[in-house]
């Protein structure tokens, strides 16, 4: 049995190690693709709800309009095929807790509306603007948040949508080893 001399071997364990780096790069830029192009889709989706009318429990034009959780959840459902629960409370025990000044474009923003926390939620588009169904007699709309309503209101955000989430990691690819060279 012959064994790969150890210059090689040396050089195939570097080619490995930049083969994986690079990997991870391209993986990590693919996540943030992949992120950015979900976020696209679940603000497009929402904006093709504006102008719907409000209406208590309503999950959708169908219906006879939106209440504000069912707003979200039509928009997560249609746009990222997730199934959130009903209400603006129940959303807001999933994700992850994000600060006002961290809030990016797709995470559901919530407010204290009806004298008890988490009793609204919207859907952050960024530039401090949210898109939600606000109130009888209103429709889908966008509104920016530091408006002195929402501002003393707002009790805080959730990401549903990141890198983690948003694309499943593939492994690297390796490279073959060469078959070790048999003596006859």
């Amino acid at each position: 049995m012959h064994f790969l001399p150890s210059r090689l071997l040396t050089a195939l364990c570097l080619l490995l190690a930049v083969q994986v780096a690079q990997a991870d790069d391209v993986a990590a830029t693919q996540s943030a693709e992949t992120t950015s192009s979900k976020v696209s889709t679940l603000i497009d989706k929402g904006f093709g709800f504006l102008g719907v009318r409000y209406r208590f429990g309503g999950n959708g034009p169908d219906a006879g309009g939106f209440d504000c959780s069912g707003l979200v959840r039509k928009v997560f459902g249609d746009a990222l095929g997730l199934n959130l629960p009903r209400t603006a409370a129940e959303m807001a025990r999933l994700g992850d807790k994000v600060g006002t000044q961290d809030l990016k474009p797709g995470d559901l923003v919530f407010f204290n509306t009806m004298r008890r926390a988490f009793s609204h939620v919207g859907i952050y588009l960024g530039d401090n603007k949210f898109l939600h169904a606000p109130a009888k007699g209103s429709a889908v709309r966008v509104e920016a948040m530091d408006q002195s309503y929402w501002l003393k209101r707002f009790n805080g955000g959730r990401r549903l949508v990141n890198e983690a989430q948003a694309a499943p990691l593939t492994p690297p690819p390796l490279l073959a080893l060469p078959s070790e060279a048999t003596s006859q």
